[in-house]
């Protein structure tokens, strides 16, 4: 590279880390030039998450040197890291719901009287923070009142709020961002760099990375790859070093023909109100068909699918094969068959504690039931198996902790568990959130061959290429109620005007 030694900021040199005989990173190298955004690119499970941990004081290295600001650095925990000028955004929220938005943003270091916290000081300090930042944003919130995408930007202010930071690390920071919250992001980041702060960037969407990036640096299987800076290498370059092979489509085609409009809707949703969260939403899906749904922040979607779920209360009718549907539950909703990979996998789809087996299992438990109350557990390890071959799973064995897998393979976790129960209605919220490149292609291939198997699909999403990607056809909300709904041609122009409120 042309760039003066003496820019380094971040030196790595033969780091690896074992997990007992497992080894998640593997002699791996990196530098990182200050004023520079340094992309981190990999499948899940390549090691990146376990190099940002060891960077943080998370982990320590079995093997190797990192050096940081020309010392050598090696933080006993996230603390120490900080104090020395590195922050890390994780992919996973770390936020408490019942604490307020200052609170969170600046926790462990509260202003102080007499050892007592000064909660006026407090929130103007966090109000400054989110100001500067530019986040729409009141402090003053209890965090689980907010949406995801708004706790998203929480986590980035509390991560972006240490003195001085020299080195700012963000692992999927976009992940549950619309795009004009990614935007802001965007912003924040251009200001980081003309400070001369270096900013390691870890994200599975190629167009962002193609778009921040100076440097680019690949990861499979916990090694070092290579190198490159961005004006060098395509899109397709990354991705055939990323995951060792090349892809044709990102998008596979549909199996089949869609269904017919003339065809009768499997699910008929009519006037569907819940009071400031969405009003008269009205769609119908028929069997087989991918429905996506799209919309900014706010334009209730997600609430949509709870209250369809039965995790929220709401008024109008829903129709199942042209029967009246009360689902008041999600045990209701189960019993019809309907399943839902929620958008918050950490806190709505996963006991982390517990194994890949019990997670994908628990939501079928009947079909493994046998005489006078026992299980049949034979029968439900071979599933948990056969779903973990299915959507390649990337565990030591199924009796492994679910929480201890990179967030990709918890996704697919989620959607194993799900697929499981044998839907005949599947509503996606954010499926592919925080999955990799080649991951993402194998959801979708799964999603399409559900699709042909008779399943009708709701897929929500805020990324606009995804949705226009899979879905026959598309329904676009905007400030809790439906705007319009497109044939899968729509353009991505015309979905935005609709989303944001210009075409109604």
């Amino acid at each position: 590279m042309s760039a003066a030694t003496s820019d380094v900021i971040l030196k790595i040199n033969n780091v690896s880390k074992l997990f007992g005989p497992v080894a998640a990173l593997k002699n791996m190298h990196l530098e990182v030039r200050a004023g520079r955004v340094h992309t981190l690119l990999g499948e899940n499970g390549a090691g990146k998450s376990t190099l940002m941990k060891i960077l943080a004081g998370v982990y320590h290295a079995t093997t190797g040197e990192v050096e940081f600001c020309g010392a050598p650095y090696k933080p006993e925990n996230p603390q120490q890291a900080a104090a020395r000028g590195l922050t890390i955004v994780f992919q996973e929220l770390s936020l408490c719901n019942n604490m307020t938005v200052a609170e969170n943003i600046l926790a462990t270091r509260e202003p102080s009287v007499y050892g007592f916290i000064n909660d006026q000081a407090l929130e103007r300090r966090a109000a400054e923070i989110v100001r500067d930042l530019g986040l729409p944003i009141d402090v003053s919130e209890k965090v689980g009142h907010l949406s995801m995408a708004q706790r998203q930007l929480v986590e980035i202010a509390k991560g972006l709020s240490i003195p001085d930071p020299r080195l700012v690390i963000l692992d999927e920071p976009t992940s549950s961002l619309t795009d004009a919250e990614t935007e802001i992001l965007f912003s924040i980041i251009g200001r980081l760099k003309a400070k001369g702060v270096a900013v390691i960037y870890i994200s599975h969407r190629m167009e962002e990375i193609m778009r921040l990036s100076d440097d680019i640096t690949v990861v499979r299987d916990g090694e070092y790859i290579a190198t490159r800076q961005r004006e060098n290498v395509t899109i397709d370059e990354l991705i055939a070093m990323m995951v060792g092979r090349k892809m044709d489509e990102i998008y596979p085609p549909r199996l089949g023909a869609a269904p017919a409009d003339s065809e009768a809707p499997i699910l008929s949703v009519e006037g569907l109100s819940r009071d400031g969260e969405f009003e008269g939403v009205s769609f119908e899906v028929r069997k087989g068909e991918i429905l996506g749904f799209f919309g900014l922040i706010g334009s209730g979607r997600s609430e949509v699918m709870n209250a369809l779920f039965g995790m929220k209360a709401a008024s109008g009718s829903i129709r199942i094969d042209g029967e009246p549907a009360t689902i008041a539950s999600p045990v209701d909703a189960i019993g019809r068959r309907i399943a839902f990979v929620t958008e918050n996998r950490k806190e709505e789809g996963l006991v982390l504690a517990h194994s890949v087996e019990w997670n994908i299992s628990m939501a079928a438990l009947g079909r493994f039931a046998a005489a006078l109350g026992f299980m049949r557990n034979r029968a439900e390890r071979r599933a948990a198996r056969e779903e973990v071959s299915r959507l390649t799973i990337k565990t030591a064995s199924v009796d492994t902790p679910v929480g201890s897998l990179s967030g990709g393979n918890q996704q697919k976790a989620v959607l194993a568990k799900w697929l499981l129960t044998q839907p005949r209605i599947l509503i996606l919220d954010e499926p592919t959130r925080g999955v990799d490149v080649g991951a993402k292609f194998e959801i979708y291939k799964i999603i399409r061959q559900l699709a042909a198997e008779g399943t009708a699909i709701l897929l929500v999403s805020s990324e606009l290429p995804e949705v226009l990607g899979m879905s026959d056809r598309l329904v676009v909300m905007h400030e809790g109620r439906l705007s319009a709904t497109l044939s899968g041609g729509a353009t991505p122009e015309a979905v935005m005007a609709h989303a944001t409120g210009i075409t109604s």
